[in-house]
């Protein structure tokens, strides 16, 4: 027995009880995949594409069909959840069976039981771009208001994607902050080593150990931490 459609205000109700911070983005794409298959009135299967340095791959799927279509265009580097990822557009094929842009992947579709499609291309973030793409056996399957609530969904995966693109950056700075901290505390500690043994300046000291990293093509962090745990052996003996 067929399934109703569902009310896309309660799917986005739904969508809207994620919490973004606490949910991996691969799991909030998965559940944008199967509430946006749910509220279209014609079976459906829907995908989502990122792309990442120009790779492409499925984030997300409802069935098999869509994942083999969208690993297709991969493949050969262009179909039209591709180029909707690329240009933010919508990107819609009514009837495979009369168009020409990408023959080969149309002609793989219409084997495959697919009748029309629409990928509906994500806000384009600082690394990732991407698409929601859904694809359904029969032509014409797609009207204004089906792509109006399915661009409601891609806005929703793009809020995601911009939240899990921010958590990177985020931690990534964090993380490098931390390792600056760090190198700035041993060459610190190598600078007071220096200026123990010389009797020296600060600046002299840290010129000692520029030198050193110059001379013997050592980074200043490896001379300065060399220096150290020469030190703390010293002390231990």
């Amino acid at each position: 027995m067929t399934r109703p459609p569902m009310d896309p205000t309660e799917a986005f109700t739904e969508l809207g009880r994620i919490k973004l911070g606490e949910v991996g983005l691969d799991d909030v794409l998965q559940r944008v995949a199967e509430l946006a298959e749910r509220v279209l009135p014609v079976p459906v299967q829907v995908s989502v594409t990122l792309v990442r340095g120009g790779i492409g791959y499925t984030a997300a799927f409802t069935g098999d069909v869509a994942r083999d279509l969208d690993e297709r265009q991969y493949a050969q580097g262009r179909g039209p959840c591709l180029d909707a990822a690329a240009s933010g557009d919508v990107m819609s094929v009514p009837d495979l069976a009369a168009d020409d842009r990408w023959p080969d992947w149309a002609e793989r579709a219409e084997k495959a039981g697919v009748g029309s499609s629409v990928s509906i291309g994500l806000p384009v973030q600082e690394a990732v771009v991407g698409a929601l793409n859904v694809y359904a056996p029969t032509p014409h399957a797609f009207d204004d208001d089906s792509v109006s609530v399915l661009e409601t969904f891609a806005a929703y995966a793009a809020v995601a994607l911009a939240n899990a693109q921010l958590y990177d950056s985020t931690a990534t700075l964090a993380r490098q902050m931390q390792e600056a901290m760090a190198n700035r505390a041993v060459i610190e500690q190598a600078k007071g080593i220096i200026m123990a043994e010389r009797r020296c300046t600060p600046a002299e000291a840290f010129a000692v150990l520029a030198k050193v990293s110059q001379d013997s093509n050592c980074k200043l962090r490896e001379v300065a931490q060399a220096l150290v745990d020469r030190a703390a052996g010293k002390s231990r003996a």
